[in-house]
């Protein structure tokens, strides 16, 4: 199966030199540190990009102070990591390990460059994505996260970490390893993160740890924007990428993590150009990196609280009252799993119940039974992921068959999987546990029967999130967004309102899969590229007129 970036070990160096390399000065300082001088510290921006002249710089461990592993960076090489992109804060510190000469690049006139020059963007992008592979797989981080097992503020926040690919070690109360317990004693035994040894969040939250690791919005955020997206799935990020070859300001809203609905799938077998499947977490990961290579920003866990109309366009209120200002507006929310009307879903949700199956919630039900709820595409892979680490996983299915819902192959892995019960005809009515899930009660057409489980997983009733447009387009009758025809427009993706667009799962009519979404978002910045010239166009006409 596919997954993030190549694998550094395997990589050749390829310093820059010749042309790139007097490409690289004309944008740069010159700088000099002495050896063990620091020359980035976990939790600074990553805001300006740093090749080494003459000398070496290592990687170090922001807890311990020593050298991680034997890699260093040499004459011609290049400091950094993906986190540059959006200029997000660095999570592995480097230091110089001898006198060294560096140039250094402020991050808009890099990448300024890596759009003007492919090569260098390309050379750059590889080398950052087998960094972020390497840091995820091994752990290298400054980030630690102290207690997920127990608290579910902490598992929160592992869960945002983890689905938007950002590299962390987790360690439990009870560590006992010399690293955990020096770790743990920073955070004196209790439940908390820690992004570097002096930055500790003892009521840890996904968007105070966001701040920390800059995925927030940053001040050149607030400036008028061509295009605001909210929301980013399949069809929010695919619009991200075009916007940004496109040369439009862009700025993407999403409010928990990148991918969305098909951030979630652990596996995708169906999709073009990948025949070993990837995960969604992965691909639409792979179309972040590439809007931000074009520019295009991201802000998060943000969400829109109100969408209003000024003279220029249009302005968002968020959800702490900030507001952000654009000429154009893309809804690409998607829908969200319905919660059941069962007693003590809520207190449940975090502690047992989640609404997503990745690499995080397996892990809570490793040799346990597990149990999911829905009949389409998305149970059924959470199904056949979760079979690797759950002892047994029963897929509860409302109607008498899937033929309808979920794709043949799907259907077909499910029913040879010995360690996986179909119930048809099965509903949810209860649940049991003390601080945690313990066990589920099940309807069945033969009568109740409780399975015992510590990990309950709702993948049904998608709803779209349009509440947050407050009137402002055309919704049908189950509150998705109107386009075209049916909204009484030409253009395929406006919506009743000019300026305003609409694509993925949340528009009305729309096919439910990844690929349609990612064609929607594609497709659509042709249309608002068009909208926004002719709003520019007409207004020049006006200015002329006012001075003559």
């Amino acid at each position: 199966m596919e997954t993030i970036g190549a694998d550094l070990q395997f990589l050749t160096p390829q310093p820059f030199g010749g042309d790139q390399l007097d490409a690289l000065r004309a944008i740069s300082d010159e700088r000099f540190y002495e050896a063990g001088t620091m020359v980035a510290n976990a939790g600074e921006p990553s805001d300006r990009f740093v090749v080494v002249l003459e000398g070496e710089i290592v990687p170090i461990d922001a807890f311990t102070g020593e050298r991680i592993g034997e890699s260093s960076l040499r004459d011609g090489q290049f400091m950094g990591e993906l986190a540059f992109l959006n200029g997000g804060s660095v999570t592995l510190p480097m230091r110089a390990a001898v006198d060294t000469r560096t140039l250094e690049a402020p991050r808009a006139a890099m990448l300024d460059l890596m759009a003007r020059v492919p090569e260098i963007g390309d050379h750059v992008l590889t080398v950052f994505a087998a960094r972020r592979r390497m840091q995820y797989e091994q752990g290298r981080s400054s980030v630690k996260l102290i207690g997920a097992d127990a608290d579910p503020a902490v598992q929160r926040v592992a869960v945002f970490l983890s689905r938007n690919r950002i590299p962390f070690q987790s360690y439990d109360l009870d560590e006992q390893s010399e690293e955990g317990l020096a770790v743990c004693r920073i955070a004196a035994h209790q439940p908390a993160v820690l992004v570097g040894k002096d930055n500790k969040l003892d009521d840890p939250t996904p968007r105070k740890v966001a701040a920390l690791l800059g995925l927030d919005l940053h001040s050149e955020d607030t400036e008028q924007l061509d295009l605001l997206i909210v929301g980013g799935g399949p069809a929010g990020v695919a619009a991200a990428v075009y916007a940004g070859s496109e040369g439009l300001n862009a700025l993407v809203i999403e409010d928990n993590a990148i991918g969305g609905q098909a951030g979630t799938s652990s596996r995708i077998e169906n999709y073009m150009g990948f025949p070993t499947g990837i995960s969604g977490g992965d691909l639409i990961f792979r179309g972040q990196v590439q809007a931000m290579k074009f520019g295009t920003r991201f802000a998060m866990p943000r969400s829109v609280r109100l969408l209003e109309t000024v003279d220029d366009g249009f302005c968002a209120t968020l959800d702490d009252g900030d507001r952000l200002c654009a000429r154009a507006v893309l809804v690409a929310t998607g829908v969200q799993y319905r919660r059941l009307p069962v007693d003590r879903i809520e207190e449940f949700e975090g502690a047992g119940i989640y609404y997503a199956a990745t690499e995080m919630e397996a892990r809570f039900c490793r040799e346990t039974e597990a149990v999911v709820v829905g009949g389409g595409n998305s149970a059924g892979q959470a199904a056949m992921y979760l079979s690797r680490f759950a002892r047994h996983v029963h897929v509860l299915v409302r109607g008498p068959d899937l033929a309808s819902s979920m794709s043949a192959y799907l259907r077909s892995r499910l029913d040879a999987d010995p360690r996986i019960t179909i119930h048809y005809g099965a509903q949810l009515c209860g649940l049991d546990g003390d601080a945690h899930l313990s066990a589920v009660r099940v309807s069945t057409p033969d009568g109740e029967r409780r399975i015992d489980c510590s990990a309950l997983f709702l993948m049904i009733g998608a709803q779209p999130n349009t509440g947050w447009l407050s009137g402002m387009v055309a919704l049908d009758n189950r509150g998705f967004v109107q386009t075209g025809a049916e909204a009484g427009v030409t253009s395929d993706f406006e919506t009743s309102r000019p300026g305003i667009f609409a694509v993925g799962d949340v528009r009305s009519g729309s096919v439910k899969r990844v690929a349609s979404a990612v064609g929607e978002g594609s497709v659509v910045v042709s249309a608002i590229w068009t909208y926004l010239d002719q709003q520019a166009r007409a207004g020049s006409r006006i200015a002329a007129a006012h001075a003559a």
